[in-house]
């Protein structure tokens, strides 16, 4: 029963979930962003892992871009779906690189690729709960 009363702080929450986990890709992003080329084409490589081998320094200024921008635009709430979906993308590449550059068993390339996975579990499940009312979206 009191538990339930929480819901009323929903929006509450997920602004405090945008501001957490915007900061934190900011942060990540920022950097490889700043890198340059030469971070951006290893970055990209991990693209032949679902498929893409061609373009590797535009795939991988994609994903420095994805993780700088689409955590600024998490944390204020702006262009949030889209930013989700770019966000789920590069986590699905991710954890698809992962898994085929971890040597060992299933386990093994778990425990390595499961942070990517969490992480895109999340933007999918933003994506589609929304940015809630405290954003520049305002949903």
């Amino acid at each position: 029963m009191i538990l339930k009363s929480l819901s009323k702080y929903r929006d509450a929450g997920l602004l405090l979930l945008r501001i957490l986990i915007g900061l934190s890709f900011l942060a990540h992003g920022l950097p490889k962003l700043m890198e340059g080329p030469d971070l951006w084409i290893k970055l990209g490589k991990s693209m032949q892992f679902v498929g893409v081998g061609a373009y590797p320094i535009f795939w991988g200024l994609m994903a420095a871009l994805s993780e700088a921008v689409g955590g600024f635009l998490m944390l204020i709430g702006f262009a949030f779906r889209p930013a989700c979906l770019f966000l789920f993308s590069t986590m699905v590449v991710a954890t698809t690189m992962h898994f085929h550059t971890t040597p060992g068993s299933f386990l093994d390339k778990w425990e390595v690729a499961s942070h990517a996975t969490e992480l895109g579990s999340l933007f999918l499940s933003l994506l589609l709960i929304g940015p809630g009312k405290f954003s520049v979206d305002g949903e």
